[in-house]
């Protein structure tokens, strides 16, 4: 079997000047960025935890990158099922939960709306969703219960 190494590169740009001498010292803000990729991605925390709104936070990238794993299975089943998809949207929601030992993520929600060519087959467009979260690595990696909830349409 194939072993894949990922090591994108993570940088805290948040030092306002004394480091992190105190909580409300430091800002939460940083960069992913990597070797032969042509953009930055600019994070912060949650504004809940002191964090920028216009930046995205881990808990967004971990919700995206489930969405985003489910939908490249998805596009690669698809295609091999003969099943031709015109468009792919998600607006995936996730939800964290905290507690006394700090919190989780207790769901996540993916919500593709699907639209296929006249001539596809709707039923296994919705059915291949199940194979495509069994074989999405990330899914298949975390404990957060994933709940798809697609709907396929019929380009018109």
């Amino acid at each position: 079997m194939a072993r894949h190494i990922y090591t994108p590169d993570l940088c805290w740009t948040g030092n306002s000047g004394s480091g992190t001498s105190s909580y409300k010292a430091y800002e939460r803000s940083h960069v992913i960025s990597g070797k032969e990729k042509s953009t930055e991605i600019f994070c912060s925390s949650d504004p809940a935890f002191r964090g920028d709104k216009s930046c995205f936070n881990p808990e967004e990238l971990f919700v995206a990158s489930v969405a985003s794993c489910h939908m490249l299975w998805y596009l690669h089943l698809c295609a091999d099922a003969g099943v031709v998809i015109e468009s792919y949207v998600d607006r995936p929601t996730g939800v964290l939960e905290e507690n006394e030992e700090g919190g989780k993520m207790t769901q996540i929600d993916l919500n593709p709306l699907i639209v296929i060519r006249p001539g596809s087959d709707p039923v296994i467009a919705q059915a291949l969703h199940k194979i495509a979260h069994q074989k999405c690595f990330i899914a298949q990696s975390i404990k957060t219960p994933v709940i798809i909830k697609a709907e396929v349409r019929i380009q018109s």
